[in-house]
Order: C-alpha cells, then structure tokens, then sequence
C-alpha cells in the first residue's frame, strides 16, 4: 500500500511539473509542435525565425500560420515559396485541426510522413515543386475530406495507390511531373467528384481505363508524356463538360474517336506526337468551343476537312509532321479567330489559298517541307498582323511584292530552297524588326537590301545560293545583333564590310562570291566567331591579326583566294581550332611554330601556297590530327620519320609538288589509317616498302619522282584503277607470281621486275611525256621557222642573194626528201593519216624502224607568196597543235611547204582528243599530267627559243599558243571548232562563256561532270581555266612569261583527295 502511495504521488508530481513548465513557457501544443517542426529543418528564412517566438502562447501569429479564433488551434499551415529545405517532420500529424496546408515551391526532402493521414480535417493539401522521394503514403486514405491534392514537381516513385481514389470528396488532383510507373488505377472512376486530373510527365504504362468516363464532371484531363499504349477510349468524349484533353507524346494507336463534337466546352485538345492509324475525323468541325486543336507527329494521313472551318473560336491549328495530303482547305478561311496555323511537314500539295489572306489575325503561318506550288497570294502579304511566315522546303515561285515592307510585325521570313526570284523589294526592314530572313537557294537576283538590320534585332541573315550581285551593305556589317550570316555562292563583288563589335555572331558563310580587297582586320570585332568561311573570292592581301582575337573559332576556311604573306603568330591563340584551311593562296615564309598550340586541331590545308622550310616538328605535337595538306608549296627536306606519330592521320597526307627528296621513312607505315596518300611532283627516292602495311588507303600518287623496286601489294589494286597515280617511276616495277597471284600483260603501265622494258598502254607515262613535249617542241619548231624566214629574208635583202636559192640553202637535202616522196607516192591521198585547217599528214615509211609524218602546207592562193607563209606559220604556232615528237626537216616551195617529224606511235594532243578513234572518256587527271608533262618541259628551252625570236616577239606567241592547248584540254573542243557561230576561235568562245556564267560546266568537256561533283577536282579544273585565260589575253603585254606560266601550274599540281574539303 504504502509503495502504491509513493508511485502515485510521483506521477501526480511528474504531473505538476508539466503543467508548471508549459505555464512557464506560455506556448500551446500546436505551437509546441510547430516549433519541434522547426529544428528538423536545415535552412530557415530569417522571416520565420524573428517571427516564431517560443514565448508566445499561441503561433496564431506566427508568419504563415492560420488558427481558429476560438480554440487557438492551427487551421492553416503556408509557407509556399520561402525556401526551406530539409525534411518534413512527422510532427505534422500532432496539427489535428489543419484544414490547409500549402509548402509548395521550398526544398523539402526525403519521404512525406505518413503522420499527414492523422489531419483528418485536411481539405488543401500542396506539396508541390519540392524534393520529396518515396511512394504516395497509403494513410492518405483517412483524408476523406481532402479536396484538393498537389504533389506535382516532386521525384515520387512507385505506382499511384488505388487506396488514393476512395476519397470520394476528391476534385483536384495533380500528379504530374514525379517518377510513378504502373498503370492508371481503375478505381480512377471512384472519383465522380473530380474536377482536374494531371498525370502527365511520369512513366505510366498500360491502357487509358475505360471507368474514366464515370468522372462526368472532369474539365481538365492531362495524361502526356507518359509509356500509355492502346486506342483513345471512346468513353472521352462523353465527358461533356471536358475543357481540356491532353494525351500527346505517348504511344497510343487506333483511330482518333468519333464524337468529340458532344464535348461542347471543349476548348484545348492535344493529341499529339502518337500514331493514330487513319486520318482526321470530320466531326471535330462541330467541337464549337475549340480554340486549340494540336495533333502533331501522328501519322495522320488522308485530306484536312473542310469541315474544320467552322471552327470559328479556334485560334491555333497545328496539323504539323504528319502524312496528310490533298490541298490546304480555302475554308479555314472561315476560322476568323486564327492566329497560328500550322501544317508543315506534310505531303501537301497545289496552291496556296488566297482566301487565307482574310485571316486578319493570322501571326504565324507555317508550311514549309510540302509540295506546294504557285505563287503565294497577294492577300498573304497583306494580313498586317503576319509575323511568321515559313515556307521553305516548297516548290513555290514569284516575286517578293512591295507588300512585304509594309509588314510591321514581321519578324521570320524563311523562303529557303524553293523557286523564287527576282529582286528583293529594297526597302525591306525599314518598317519592321526582324528577326530572321532565310532566302537560300533561291533565283534572287540584284542587290541584298541595304536596311534588313534597322529595326536592331536582325539575328539570322540566310541568302546563299542565289544570284545575287553588288556589295554587302554596311548594315549587316554593324549589325550588332546578328547570330549568323550566310551569303554563300552568289555573285557578290566589292570588299567586306567593316564590322562593329558584335559578340553574338558565331557563324559566317561568305564563301564563292567575288569579293575583293582584303580581310577587314575589324573581323576581331566578332568575338564570338566559331565558324569563318570565305573561300573562293579574291580577297588579297595579308590575313589580319586580329583573327587571333576570335579565341573561339573551330573553322576557318580562307581557301582559293589572293591572300599573301605570312600566317600571322597571332593566330597561335586559337586553342579551340579544328579546321584550318587556306590552301590556294599565294601566303609564304616558314610555317609558325607557334601554331603547337592548335591541341585540338583535326584539318590542317596549307596547300598551293609558297611556304618554304621542312615540315614543322611541332606537327608531330597535334595528336587529333586526321588530315595534312602540304602539297605545291616549296618545302624541301627529307620527310622525317616522326611522321609516323601522326597515327590519328585518316583522310589525307597530301606533300605532292614540294621539293622532298630522300627515301621514305620506314615509320610512314604507322600511319595505318590513313586512306590518302600524296606524294606526287617530288625528288623521292628508294622503294615503296614502308607503304605495304598501310591496308586503309584507298588512293594513292606517287607519280613523278624516282621511286624503284617493286610495287608493294597492297598497293597493285590502286595500281590497276588508277596507273597514272604511277607514272614518272621509270625504276618501278611489279612483281608477276608464277600461279594464283598478279599477272603480267603486255599493256601494262609498269614493267615487270623481271624484264628491261615493257610495252605501254594507249595512254602510258611515256605517251603522257611524248605528247607533252610534242606540243611544245611544235610550238617552238613553227615559230622558229618564222623566226629562220624572217632572218634569211632579211639577210637576202641586204646581200641581194636571191630568194629561191637562200631558202635552199637551209633546207634538207633534196635526197631525203626524194625518199620521203616515193615513200608516199608522191603524196597519195592513201597514205593520209591525218588533216586539218592548216595542212594535210602523210605517213612516209622509209623502211626499217625510220616511220616519219609529213605535213603539208600548202600557200597557194594566198597574196605575197612565202610573205604569207610566215602569217600561216604563226598561225599554226598560235592555234594549231596537232603536230608529232619531232622537227626533222623542212622544204619550202613557192606555193607549199613541207615540214618532216619523227612519227609517234601515241600520237599528238590533237589524236587523243581530236581524232578518230579518241578515248570514249579521258579523265581529268590524263589531261592534267598533259599540261603538266608541257610544263615540265626545261624552262631553258622556252628561254632559248624567246632569244631566238625576240624580233617577232614569239615569247608572247608561245604563251598564247599554250593557253590554247590547256583550252583544248579542258573542252576537247578544236581550236576552230563549227560550234563556235559568231565566235573566232576557242579563246573568244571560251572568254564569252566564262566571262557571262562562270560555270566550268558549260565551257569543259561533258564527260567530266561526274568528276566535278568533286570540288578538288573541279576547283583544279577553274584554275588551269583562269591559267589558259591570261595565257590568252589579246593584249601581250599582259600575258605572263612562259617561265611564270610553268612555276604555277607546276605549283598548282595538287594530287585530288576523295575526300571533299
């Protein structure tokens, strides 16, 4: 008894201090709990913390806190927004009388405690936009009187608890953006109450359950971006009172449901981005409260109803990525509400309306990427409200009408790769701001209107591809605005614009134009160019320093233009460089080494320059290096073994046409990926040994040095497809295996390495050389027998030696020439083996291997006698080159002349492309070791015969004649070929055609259009064009030296890559 006593009166003192210390602190229990609340939290505003006061006796006044009047009680808990974070203590469930509580948009964490399930008297329950993980707590079942419950934003999990949908009360629910997998409950239909449904932004999988339909009074149903499978239930359009429907990137299929039209406040409806089978139902037309209907990306296919132009609320059609065909309904005409409308992407065909014009509300109109045609309508560039018009894609023509600068809020106007043309409407962009104008490939011709930056936010300026003329205006040059700038492939002249400071442009595209004068060194303005392209212009001069200011640069493309100079060391401080090309310019001096700071270097074109030196060591330092461009500069040296190091090579090594020697280093067989190889136009020696283990190539030259030994096997397949990459060896050999290996022919390009000669092909190295020297020895032969005329004449006149006699003294003698006549029986017309303009061939065989070809020129008719040879000889010597090897011996006689030449088996220039039985095709790499072969004749010849005939001044005469021979090259036309009606000759022809397109195309020989879809080999082909052209010119003053003609074109001898740069 007396122990029962003690322990009472314990407890009943434990008791009392209890009471005694709440009466001391003052606080109530809700306070008490809000406060215990407050210490789970890791990050409090100070708005919380100065307001929370411990010494209150009730937090009714606490900020965030609502309580009710009579029992003190908290009723209401929000604190949305203050950025609390941590987690969200069970404590919460001590608040036995919340009604409301709203944490949204803070930073609360782990699980929600399942305590919440004891606030019974919950109503509004947000917990929106936090960190919260776990599952959805199965006590939210006892919140029977909860009526709205925001969980959206949150990385919950788990599927969604059936056990949440007996909460009949329930009317909006919002689940949105967490991380739920499984299906949507069934028990969904519980939920006749419900207002607002959100579970989209989750990984819900499975059908849509058909007891949705029992929500009847549902205004917002929002199911996308979801795993949701199976057909649209046809059970949705009962849901009359349905404003919202939103069910788009899932992956349902099916045919979208008939009787949407019953949803008469149906407002929104996205089915987008799913694949319906079927096409688009008619009865949509009768949904009259639409104001959005989006079904993007659906595989929609079949015709636009016409039935949707009694849509008259609708404001957004967006129809866009689907299959749907026929033409665009004039009825939509009727949506007057219309502010978007968008059907791109589609196989839409014919016209575009013009009724749509009397959409005055219309802002953005879209329907590019279909197969529309026709102008657009007068009536569309009048809709003043317009400030998106796309169209590209189309086959749409016409003109810009002036219309279109009347279009103050146009902001977009992309016109790309239709059909239109004529002159842009100059004063474009004067009433308006744009934003952005693409306009390429298109038939534009006349100038870039001068005002397209004056509304100050111009950021995308597309208008390559078309025919553009004139000078870039200033505008776009101080166009601080602009992201991105492409002019390419016009026909713009005059300089580059000076360029204020604009960190904005990344990208410029200028390339093949005819921009003259140099780089504008303001181009460093540009900081935040990544992209530079001009090449192909006439920019000259030096390549500005300030490039180095451009830190961010990845390309840049100055290739095929004047450019002079050294690269600047400035350009050093371009880390980020992958592509540097400035290859086809005249830049010299020594490659700087500072350019080791390229790291991230991928393309590197230096070819066609005047660089000297060796190759730079410090390339051996750039790891991502996959393509090298050396070639026709004058670099020298031994290639260095560390070359091999560059094992990232793939696309290219291109050293051709420098001044390398020794043997290649056994250390190039490392590079085995490399699947271009050039070496063309050196003094290399040694064998080819250290390519056998490089099996990636697929094109290799090595023509023209003085490689020997045998042609390694890896190699022989190039070998057969291409000989000529071969050629210039005369020490290389291929090995022929007895059985089920390589076999000799007797056509062969290279000889076996078991015999001392070997027969050529029709068109060998030595046939490429015999041809070559022809033309050019003829050349000299024929002006020089001007040069022996005149020189006799004018020794005659002052001796007073007869005429007649003095010609015979310098003639053959009369004893080969009577062998040469009964050879040819006197002439026979049988024994014709060629003729021309100027003369007819004879084949005299005089027995043994002594074969000659006798030309035939006959004077007869013309006035003054041997006078007027000299005119035909000239002539010959300027247009005419079909002549053999060899000058032998001359006859003059009063009314025709006799010229012998050694006769050549290969035949003449003119055989190759004139006679007849000519190759069916004739690469351009053939024609191109031709003038090469020409060239490559010693310069002490042309020298030689300038000295001789510095009275008639026949170095002019030869330089034009070997323009000719590079035009009959490039067109395989003759030099007074019946096409050119109205023309002189193939120079006047030729100089009319370029002059008036300056398209290779329409001047060069049909048969190599294929190869110029390859731009090397096209680019190479303008250049021996541009080459014969000034070897042309009428004026000879203004024509070069043949010793200039020969540096460059011997320079310009860049080996073509497969790869196109």
């Amino acid at each position: 008894m007396n122990l029962f006593l003690r322990q009472f009166f314990l407890l009943l003192w434990c008791c009392f201090v209890s009471v005694c210390t709440n009466s001391v602190s003052g606080l109530n229990y809700d306070g008490l709990a809000l406060m215990s609340l407050l210490r789970k939290w890791d990050s409090v505003p100070t708005s919380i913390t100065s307001s929370w006061n411990s010494s209150d006796s009730t937090p009714c006044s606490w900020l965030g806190i609502g309580c009710d009047h009579r029992s003190h009680s908290v009723v209401s808990l929000n604190l949305s927004g203050l950025g609390i974070s941590g987690p969200l203590g069970p404590e919460i469930g001590q608040l036995k009388q919340l009604k409301t509580v709203d944490l949204n948009t803070n930073y609360f964490s782990g699980d929600i405690p399942s305590q919440l399930g004891n606030c019974s008297l919950l109503e509004y329950l947000n917990l929106s936009a936090n960190s919260f993980t776990g599952v959805i707590p199965d006590s939210f079942k006892y919140l029977q009187n909860l009526q709205t419950l925001s969980l959206f934003s949150n990385s919950l999990s788990g599927e969604i608890p059936e056990s949440l949908f007996q909460d009949l009360a329930l009317q909006v629910l919002y689940l949105d953006t967490n991380k739920f997998n499984g299906s949507i409950p069934r028990s969904v239909g519980n939920l006749t109450e419900l207002l607002e449904l959100s579970l989209d932004r989750n990984q819900l999988s499975g059908t849509i359950p058909e007891s949705i339909g029992n929500c009847r009074k549902l205004e917002s149903l929002s199911l996308s971006y979801n795993k949701l499978s199976g057909s649209l239930p046809e059970i949705l359009t009962n849901l009359e009172s349905l404003v919202e429907l939103f069910v788009s990137h899932n992956s349902l299929e099916g045919r979208i449901p008939l009787g949407f039209c019953k949803c008469k406040n149906l407002e929104t409806l996205d089915l987008s981005f799913n694949s319906y089978s079927g096409g688009l139902p008619p009865d949509l037309g009768n949904c009259s409260s639409l104001a959005t209907l989006a079904i993007i990306h659906s595989n929609l296919r079949g015709a636009i109803p016409s039935s949707f132009g009694q849509l008259k609320k609708l404001s957004v059609l967006d129809l866009s990525e689907n299959q749907l065909s026929g033409t665009i309904p004039p009825e939509l005409s009727n949506c007057k509400s219309l502010m978007t409308l968008n059907l791109y992407t589609n196989e839409l065909e014919g016209k575009v309306p013009s009724e749509l014009g009397r959409l005055n509300k219309l802002e953005d109109l879209e329907l590019f990427n279909n197969h529309l045609s026709g102008e657009i309508p007068i009536s569309i560039w009048k809709i003043a409200s317009l400030k998106y018009l796309l169209v590209y894609n189309n086959s749409l023509s016409g003109e810009l009408p002036l219309e279109i600068t009347h279009l103050k809020n146009l902001k977009n106007l992309s016109l790309y790769n239709n059909q239109f043309f004529g002159v842009i409407p100059q004063s474009l962009g004067i009433n308006s701001s744009l934003l952005q104008l693409d306009f390429t490939d298109n038939k534009f011709t006349g100038e870039i209107p001068p005002n397209l930056c004056h509304g100050k936010e111009l950021r995308v300026l597309n208008m390559g591809r078309n025919q553009l003329q004139g000078s870039i205006p200033s505008d776009v040059g101080g166009c601080l605005t602009l992201w991105r700038l492409i002019l390419k492939e016009n026909s713009l002249s005059g300089a580059l614009p000076e360029f204020a400071e604009n960190p904005n442009l990344y990208h410029m595209d200028i390339s093949k134009n005819n921009i003259t004068g140099p780089i504008p060194p303001s181009i460093g303005n540009c900081s935040g160019l990544t992209f530079i392209y001009l090449s192909m212009n006439k920019l000259t001069g030096f390549i500005p320093s300030e490039l180095g200011n451009l830190i961010n640069l990845l390309v840049v493309d100055l290739s095929s233009n004047q450019l002079e100079g050294s690269l600047p060391l400035q350009l050093s401080k371009c880390h980020n460089l992958g592509k540097f090309d400035v290859g086809f310019n005249s830049l010299n001096g020594s490659i700087p080494s500072s350019l080791r700071n390229w790291t991230s270097l991928s393309t590197l074109i230096l070819k066609e320059n005047h660089f000297i030196g060796g190759i730079p060591p410090f390339l051996s330092e750039l790891e991502k290096l996959t393509e090298l461009q050396l070639g026709g500069n004058f670099l020298g040296g031994e290639i260095p073994s560390w070359i091999g190091s560059l094992q990232s090579l793939q696309y290219a090594l291109n050293l051709s046409s420098n001044g390398f020697f020794g043997e290649l280093p056994s250390e190039l067989g490392n590079l085995i990926k490399l699947e271009q190889l050039q070496l063309s136009n050196n003094n290399l020696t040694g064998t080819l040994a250290p390519l056998d283990k490089i099996h990636s190539l697929v094109q290799v030259d090595i023509s023209y040095n003085h490689f020997s030994g045998p042609i390694p096997e890896t190699l022989m397949n190039l070998l057969n497809s291409s000989p000529s990459s071969f050629w210039g060896n005369p020490d290389l050999c291929v090995s022929c295996l007895p059985s089920g290996g390589l076999t000799c022919t007797e056509n062969r390009s290279i000889k076996p390495c078991d015999s001392q000669s070997s027969k050529r092909d029709s068109l060998s190295r030595v046939a490429v050389a015999l041809i070559a020297i022809a033309s050019v020895v003829a050349v000299f032969m024929l002006v020089g027998l001007v040069c022996m005329f005149i020189l006799c004449r004018r020794c005659k006149q002052d001796l007073g030696i007869d005429h007649d006699v003095e010609i015979a003294a310098q003639e053959g003698p009369s004893s080969l020439l009577n062998k040469v006549m009964q050879a040819t029986e006197n002439l026979n017309d049988r024994h014709i083996i060629g003729r021309g303009t100027h003369g007819t061939v004879y084949k005299a065989s005089l027995g043994g291997d002594k074969i000659f070809a006798v030309k035939k020129i006959v004077f007869t008719g013309h006035k003054g006698g041997n006078k007027s040879m000299v005119t035909e000889i000239q002539t010959i010597g300027k247009i005419r080159h079909r002549n053999l090897l060899k000058l032998e011996e001359f006859w003059l006689r009063k009314d025709y002349g006799l010229i012998l030449y050694a006769y050549m088996q290969n035949g003449s220039v003119h055989d190759v492309l004139h006679g007849t039985t000519p190759p069916q095709t004739l690469e351009w790499s053939i024609r191109y070791k031709i003038a090469i072969g020409i060239a490559h004749v010693k310069e002490s010849s042309f020298a030689l015969a300038e000295n001789a005939m510095s009275t008639i001044k026949s170095k002019e005469s030869d330089v034009y004649s070997y323009g000719v021979v590079l035009l009959e090259l490039i067109t395989r036309k003759k030099a007074l070929d019946p096409l050119f009606v109205g023309e002189t000759d193939i120079v006047e022809w030729v100089r009319s055609v370029w002059s008036s397109t300056e398209d290779i195309n329409k001047i060069a020989d049909s048969s190599l259009r294929e190869e110029f879809l390859d731009s090397n080999i096209m680019n190479q082909a303008i250049y021996v064009l541009l080459v014969a052209l000034r070897c042309t010119e009428k004026a000879p003053s203004r024509r070069p030296t043949m010793r200039d003609v020969v540096n460059q074109l011997v320079k310009r001898n860049a080996s073509i890559r497969g790869k196109r740069s």
